[in-house]
C-alpha cells in the first residue's frame, strides 16, 4: 500500500509540475470545460452562413443555433475568437444582452428557456479571423494563392478551436446534430464545405453562394471552408452499405496527377471497411479536396496538400520502404473518419483516441494489401520517433492534449494489444464494434478501455495505464543460459505483467513477467523477444 500511495503522490506532482509549467488560465477552463453556460443546453443544428472576401481577408455573416433546452438556464456560453466579433445576437426578434470574457460571450436570454423545448439564437459577426500560422497545427484561415495567382483559401482549426473562425458551442462533448453551411464567394472561385452540394446561388454582386448540407452529427474542428479554382471529378464505391459517392476536389492544374495519386481512395475505403465496418458517412459523401496546407480529418471533406507523392512528402515515416506504398495524407487523414469524425474524445486530454487509432490504421491498410509482415515492419519502424516526454494523456478540462507520442506510441500498443489478443479476427471485430457501439457519438478514453477489456476478457487496467499514463516503456531483462530462463519486468507500474512472446530456437513460448524475478526452463539454445511488442529488451 505504501509503494501504491508513493506511485499516486509521484504521478500527481509530476502532473501538477507540468500543470503549473503550463500555466493553465480562466480562458483554458472556459474552453475545455463543460460550463454551466453550456450543459443546459443541446445543441440540434446550425445554419452558418457566411461571406468570404479573399482581397480583404474577411469574414462576415451570422450563425443560427437551434439547441433543446436541458434545464432552464437564462445565460448562453457562445465561443468567439478575437479579432472576429460578435456584432449582436437575435433571439425571439429581440436583440441580447453580451457579456464578453476573452474567447467566451455570455448571452443573457429574455425569453423563458422551457424544458424540452427547442430553440434558436442567431449570432451575427465579422472581421479578419486569425491568419493560420504553420496550418494544420497551427490553425486559422490559410490565405493563399495557386500557381496562376487565384486565391487559394482554407480553414483549420483542431486544438485551436473552430471559434477561430465562426461563432459556436467550441467544445467537443456535443456535436451538432445536423449542419447547413452556407458560404458566399467571388463568382470566379468554388468553396466546398462538409456534406452534400445542395445548390448554388449566382448573385448579381459578381459573387457566388454555395449550399452544402451535412446530415450526420459533426465536431466543430471537422466544419470547413475550402475555396479555390477547384474542379472536380469522382467515382462510385460499392461498400458494405451500398453506393457510395466518392467526389475530389482540386485545383485545375493538377487534375491529371489527382485522377493517377486519388487511386488511393478507393484502396483506402476497401482496406477501412474490412477492419472497422462501413464508412460512418454515406448519406453524407466522401471527399477529398485539395488544400494549401498538408492536410486534416475534415469530416466527409478530406483535406489534402501532399505534393501528389507517396509517403508523407516523399518520406517514410517508418525508414521500412513501406511507408513509400501509400499517399500518407489520403490514408491516414481517411482514417480519421472512423476514429475522430465518427468516434470523437469529449475532451481534448484523449486525442490519441483519435490519432492513436489512426497511426495504427496506416498499418492495418498495409495488412490488407501487402501482408501482415508489411503491417508489422512498419508499425514497429515508427517506434524510432518516440520521445516518451510527457504521457499520451492530457489534461482534462483545459483543452490540453497529452504528447505527440499519442500518434507512434499509441499506435504501437495497440499493435501489441493486438499480440495479447492473438486472434485477428476477433481483433477485427472489436475495432468494428468500437465503430457501431460509438458509432456517432463522443466518448472518453475510459469507456474504450472497458470495452475492450470487456471484449477481450482481460483486465487491461495495468496495460493502459502503463502506456497512457506514464512515459515508461517496460524493459524485459532476462538471463538464458542451458536452457534456463531468469526473467523480470522493469520500469513499470503497480502489478504491471503483460504476457510477451519469445522464440526459443524460433519456436513461439509464452512468459508472463512482473516485477519479480521468476525463472523457466525450455529446450533449445537461443532466445529472441517477439519484436511486435512495444518493449525495451535487456539481455544481463
Amino acid at each position: 500500500m505504501n509503494k501504491i500511495f508513493l506511485f499516486i503522490v509521484l504521478t500527481f506532482q509530476v502532473h501538477l509540475l507540468f500543470a503549473q509549467e503550463q500555466k493553465f488560465t480562466r480562458q483554458d477552463t472556459l474552453r475545455g470545460s463543460i460550463t454551466p453556460e453550456r450543459e443546459w443546453w443541446d445543441l440540434t443544428y446550425y445554419h452558418l452562413d457566411i461571406k468570404v472576401n479573399p482581397d480583404k481577408k474577411t469574414i462576415s455573416g451570422k450563425n443560427t443555433v437551434f439547441y433543446k433546452v436541458l434545464k432552464a438556464h437564462d445565460v448562453m456560453q457562445i465561443d468567439l475568437q478575437p479579432p472576429l466579433k460578435i456584432k449582436k445576437v437575435i433571439q425571439d426578434g429581440k436583440e441580447l444582452a453580451i457579456t464578453s470574457e476573452g474567447n467566451a460571450h455570455f448571452i443573457k436570454l429574455e425569453t423563458p428557456q422551457q424544458e424540452n423545448s427547442i430553440k434558436s439564437v442567431t449570432i451575427f459577426y465579422g472581421g479578419k479571423p486569425r491568419e493560420a500560422v504553420r496550418a494544420p497545427w497551427d490553425g486559422g484561415i490559410s490565405w493563399k494563392k495557386d500557381e496562376n495567382k487565384k486565391h487559394f483559401v482554407a480553414s483549420s482549426c483542431q486544438g485551436l478551436g473552430a471559434s477561430v473562425w465562426w461563432p459556436n458551442k467550441d467544445h467537443m462533448y456535443d456535436e451538432v446534430d445536423s449542419l447547413l453551411i452556407s458560404v458566399n464567394v467571388p463568382k470566379d472561385l468554388m468553396n466546398v464545405s462538409n456534406g452534400r452540394l445542395r445548390k448554388v446561388e449566382e448573385l448579381d454582386n459578381n459573387t457566388k453562394t454555395f449550399h452544402w448540407f451535412v446530415n450526420n452529427p459533426i465536431n466543430n474542428y471537422g466544419v470547413n471552408i475550402n475555396i479555390g479554382d477547384y474542379v472536380h471529378f469522382g467515382e462510385q464505391y460499392e461498400g458494405e452499405k451500398g453506393t457510395l459517392d466518392m467526389d475530389y476536389y482540386v485545383l485545375r492544374d493538377n487534375l491529371d496527377k489527382a485522377k493517377e495519386q486519388f487511386k488511393d481512395a478507393p484502396k483506402m475505403m476497401k482496406a477501412f471497411e474490412h477492419w472497422f465496418g462501413p464508412y460512418p458517412f454515406y448519406e453524407d459523401s466522401f471527399k477529398l479536396v485539395e488544400v494549401p496546407y498538408l492536410g486534416m480529418e475534415h469530416q466527409s471533406s478530406v483535406t489534402y496538400g501532399n505534393k501528389y507523392v507517396n509517403g508523407y512528402l516523399g518520406n517514410d515515416l517508418s525508414a521500412s520502404g513501406w511507408g513509400l506504398k501509400f499517399d500518407f495524407i489520403i490514408i491516414h487523414e481517411s482514417g480519421h473518419e472512423w476514429f475522430a469524425n465518427n468516434i470523437t474524445y469529449k475532451d481534448a486530454a484523449d486525442m490519441w483516441v483519435h490519432e492513436g487509432f489512426t497511426a495504427y490504421s496506416e498499418s492495418l491498410f498495409l495488412d490488407y494489401h501487402y501482408g501482415s509482415k508489411a503491417s508489422s515492419e512498419y508499425v514497429i519502424g515508427t517506434r524510432r520517433s518516440i520521445q516518451n516526454d510527457r504521457p499520451v494523456i492530457g489534461f482534462y478540462d483545459v483543452n490540453k492534449e497529452g504528447s505527440s507520442d499519442m500518434y507512434f506510441k499509441g499506435s504501437n500498443m495497440l499493435h501489441t494489444l493486438r499480440q495479447l489478443i492473438e486472434d485477428d479476427e476477433k481483433w477485427r471485430t472489436i475495432l468494428r464494434g468500437l465503430n457501431s457501439t460509438f458509432y456517432h457519438q463522443t466518448i472518453t478514453t475510459q469507456q474504450i478501455e472497458d470495452y475492450i477489456s470487456k471484449e477481450t476478457k482481460i483486465d487491461l487496467t495495468q496495460f493502459f495505464d502503463q502506456y497512457l499514463r506514464t512515459t515508461k516503456i517496460p524493459t524485459l531483462e532476462y538471463t538464458f543460459e542451458k536452457g534456463k530462463l531468469k526473467y523480470r519486468y522493469v520500469n513499470i507500474i503497480e502489478k504491471f505483467d503483460m504476457p510477451v512472446r519469445l522464440f526459443i530456437d524460433d519456436t513461439p513460448q509464452w512468459v508472463q513477467p512482473n516485477a519479480t524475478w521468476q525463472t523457466k526452463e525450455f529446450k533449445g539454445n537461443t532466445l529472441r523477444v517477439d519484436p511486435n511488442f512495444y518493449v525495451n529488451v535487456k539481455p544481463l
